[in-house]
């Protein structure tokens, strides 16, 4: 049967993504044993650049390189964009970061539709959970992997990795760390999801059969206890930011007085001579002033 792994075929298998974040998924998902990669479903070009020239998603770029047919319809939901998925003939579709619903004919595959959300649902549901849990001030975050229904991240869980934050991290960077995260949580989920082993975990837990049936959907996993016997997963950890010195202030150098410049001495004027008029003799000897009497 198309779409199973009887006889140990591999499962057709379409992606679906159109950020950053899928990139490294869709590298490992097309490596995968258990998996034969059909078709990947992408935005179409967009405007970027200084130039405002087309280009295309990095989904897309991935795609190409790995001579995947390549989908890009502008919007999924329509008729002839669903068909076109389904003349894939896939049996599981995986998604990550594609920003738009997925119609339910794409939900109801053989292995249902998974995807990878940069949080730990069912917190930071929705289209920016990286930047929410940095803004939240979370001492943690990290990637669920989950199985699609109709509502907006409100699928069963499925497995998930938890990855501490210290604090100072930046979206970009985060989202780089979460995409390897991701990669590796879905090639260690993927098998077991498809060979049966997490639906029959279920069972062993006691959860009725008609849950985890072919096409029906799984029950919603909130139990963290529940979750860690489903799927074991470590946590990641991530290196510590290297601390950066602060500057080395350096104190302006002293500046030194300009030399006192004495200004010289002001010569006295010189004594102008009495005249012989005025009567006044320096002369103390009556024999040398005449003026002088006895």
């Amino acid at each position: 049967m198309t779409g199973t792994r009887a006889g140990g075929s591999r499962v057709r298998t379409v992606f679906i993504g159109s950020g950053a974040f899928g990139v490294a998924p869709l590298r490992r998902l097309a490596s995968h044993p258990d998996i034969e990669l059909v078709g990947v479903v992408t935005a179409p070009d967009r405007p970027a650049g200084r130039h405002h020239r087309l280009a295309p998603t990095g989904i897309a770029t991935a795609a190409r390189a790995l001579h995947v047919a390549v989908l890009v319809p502008e919007r999924l939901r329509t008729p002839d964009a669903v068909q076109a998925v389904l003349d894939l003939r896939p049996g599981l579709a995986v998604l990550a970061d594609y920003g738009q619903l997925v119609p339910s004919a794409l939900l109801d595959l053989r292995h249902g539709a998974l995807n990878l959300h940069p949080s730990l649902l069912p917190r930071h549901r929705g289209a920016t959970p990286i930047p929410a849990a940095i803004l939240a001030g979370d001492v943690e975050t990290g990637v669920t992997l989950m199985r699609m229904d109709e509502g907006l991240d409100t699928g069963p869980i499925v497995a998930q990795r938890r990855v501490p934050l210290a604090g100072n991290e930046t979206a970009p960077a985060l989202e780089a760390v979460l995409t390897i995260v991701a990669a590796d949580l879905l090639r260690g989920t993927v098998g077991a999801w498809l060979r049966g082993e997490i639906a029959a975990r279920l069972r062993a837990l006691g959860v009725p059969a008609s849950a985890h049936a072919s096409g029906a959907p799984l029950p919603a996993l909130g139990d963290d206890a529940l979750l860690r016997l489903l799927v074991i997963v470590p946590p990641v950890v991530v290196a510590p930011p290297v601390a950066i010195a602060p500057p080395v202030v350096v104190a302006p150098p002293v500046l030194e007085a300009p030399p006192v410049v004495v200004a010289p001495p002001v010569p006295e004027p010189p004594v102008p001579p009495v005249p012989p008029e005025m009567g006044v003799s320096l002369h103390n000897s009556p024999a040398q002033n005449p003026l002088w009497q006895s």
